[in-house]
This record gives structure tokens, sequence and C-alpha cells, in this order.
């Protein structure tokens, strides 16, 4: 049942979000051949500010982890009242909050529960930047909001107690940001991390080569270190922007060979060693409709935080025990 409700909650995530973006743009049409000599920058935000944070402490005995949340992309292009197009969220804007809210306290449904909860609202770049499937596009667009989740991240660390485990996760776009705050983070701070989960998206070479704080998974239990996974029917629906990933696990048996899991007694679950990425059978994911020809289609890139939320639930448990063991 509680699977099924978060499934439910995927739904409204794709119907509210990515997927039916068209909300924002309602007053604006606009030919794709018409050119665009300015652009609208948001706000930038200050994290001091409790109202760009949603948070939750349902830590009562003290042995859970602080656990930093990055969303995922829920804007397309849109435009200002004076027709400047903006390629951002608006993190003070009340009905960008609300979107990104649906996902945010989807995830702490599972995610807060024994641990302190902390996710920002940022500027993140919109959809439009991924549908373009360039990198260059994609980097530079979404350059902006990596800086806006590293000063999150470190105003979180100015009430974080360096005495606790520390757990970053973020889906599509967030993972992104997950990949960028291991760069960002101090040795200091890594030596406080207890895992970093990188949900729908790609850890490059580059990225590792760049980073020694990437170490990928390779079981249940070992810390300091980073998941990553994503979701296909078939190897030959890797979408290069989004899942060409170095390295992968399986989140339902923790392993990096193909050896099959089985989720929710019909499902099966097998990595694949050559592409890093989850195959799945008996899960046909229809309930995430496809997107500009980039998201759901042969992928399931939109069940990433909700497929597999038991097992995130319970391994963010088994990594903070580890971490806190380790330490004693």
């Amino acid at each position: 049942m509680r699977q099924k409700l978060l499934w439910v909650v995927a739904a409204v995530l794709l119907c509210c979000g990515v997927l039916s973006l068209k909300f924002c743009c309602a007053d604006r049409t606009s030919s794709t051949t018409e050119a665009v000599w300015s652009e609208h920058i948001p706000q930038k935000p200050d994290y001091s500010d409790a109202s760009l944070w949603i948070t939750r402490d349902e830590d009562a005995d003290g042995t859970g982890a602080d656990v930093f949340y990055v969303v995922s992309t829920w804007e397309k292009d849109w435009w200002t009242a004076d027709s400047v197009v903006c390629h951002y969220a608006d993190a003070y804007d009340s009905t960008h909050q609300q979107r990104m809210a649906i996902e945010i306290n989807g995830v702490a449904e599972y995610m807060a529960p024994g641990n302190r909860f902390f996710a920002p609202y940022y500027r993140h770049a919109t959809i439009d930047a991924f549908v373009t499937q360039n990198e260059d596009t994609i980097r530079r667009r979404t350059r902006m909001a990596m800086d806006d989740v590293c000063a999150a991240f470190d105003q979180f660390l100015l009430q974080h107690d360096a005495s606790r485990p520390i757990i970053i996760a973020g889906f599509s776009q967030g993972g992104m940001a997950v990949v960028e705050l291991l760069k960002h983070m101090s040795d200091e701070t890594y030596a406080q991390l207890a895992a970093a989960y990188v949900l729908g998206y790609k850890v490059t070479p580059e990225d590792t080569a760049a980073c020694h704080h990437i170490r990928p998974a390779t079981g249940e239990a070992d810390t300091g270190v980073t998941i990553c996974y994503n979701t296909v029917k078939d190897v030959k629906y890797v979408k290069p922007v989004i899942s060409a990933t170095c390295f992968g696990i399986n989140p339902v048996n923790w392993r990096t060979d193909d050896t099959p899991a089985t989720l929710h007694d019909t499902i099966t679950v097998r990595l694949s060693p050559e592409y890093h990425v989850l195959v799945v059978e008996g899960y046909s994911g229809d309930e995430y409709h496809p997107y500009a020809d980039l998201i759901n289609v042969g992928d399931i890139h939109s069940c990433e935080p909700w497929l597999y939320s038991e097992c995130l639930r319970s391994n963010f448990a088994v990594r903070t025990r580890q971490w806190r063991k380790a330490r004693e």
C-alpha cells in the first residue's frame, strides 16, 4: 500500500512538474525562431532565510543522519511581464516553490524518518536546457543552479553538528548537484559523509578524475561512497546527457555485477556491468509519460526516487549506523 502511495505521488509529480510544465507559460506564445536578446535572472537566494527551505527533524533519539536533498527540474522556460525570457526557476516564487515542494515532501516521507532532513529551493535550470541534449548548453545553464546548491550546503553546514553523519541525495538535476557538492566540499566535511546518492543522473570519468571524494559504492554498508543508478527497459535507451555513467550499483541487492534482484515480488532488477544502468523487467513505468523525446522513452527516468524508496530508506539507516560505529 505504501509503495502504491509513492507511485501516486510520482504520478502527481509528472502531472504537476517536469512533464506538465505548461502552467508557467500560459500567458506567452513564442516562435522557436524568435531571437532572444536578453534573459531574466531571478533574485539570488539568501539561504539564511528559512522560507527557502523545507526541513524536518524526525531524529528523536539523536542517532540518525543529517540529510541534504536536492530537488529535480520543475520549471520550463517562462517570461516576465515585460516579455523577457527566463531559463531558471525563481527560488522566491511561491508557485515555483509549491511545485518543488511536491517532490521534496514526497521523498521526505521516507528520507526524513529517523533523520534531520533539509532541502533548499534553488534556481534550477529549466527543462529546456536538457531538451537540447547539448552538453555545453546544459553545463552553461546549470552553472548558476549548482552555485545556489553549494551556497545552500554551506549554510546547512553552519548549523550542522560535526558529530553527526551527513547524507546528500538528489534526483536528476539534483543528482548533478550531488556530484558538484562532492567536488565543492572540503576534506573535513567529506569525513562526515555517510554516503552520497545520485538518483537518475550520471557520474563521468571526468568527474571522478576531478574529485577524490567520489568513490563508487561497492556494497550495502560502505561509507563515504557515492551511490549512482539509472533505470532503463533496455541498454539501448541510455540517454548520454543523463544516464551515460561510468559506475552504478543495484539498490535492491547492492551488487555491482549483473546478479538479479526481485523488487515488490514481480519486478526483476539487474545491473548492466557494461553500461552501469539498471535494466528492469516486469515493470512498464507507464504512469510516467514521455517528454520531448528525452525522458521516459525506453528509460524510466521519473521512477528513480520512488520505485526504490523502501531500499533507500533502509540503506540510509545502514550506512548511518556504519558511519557511527566506525567512530566509536
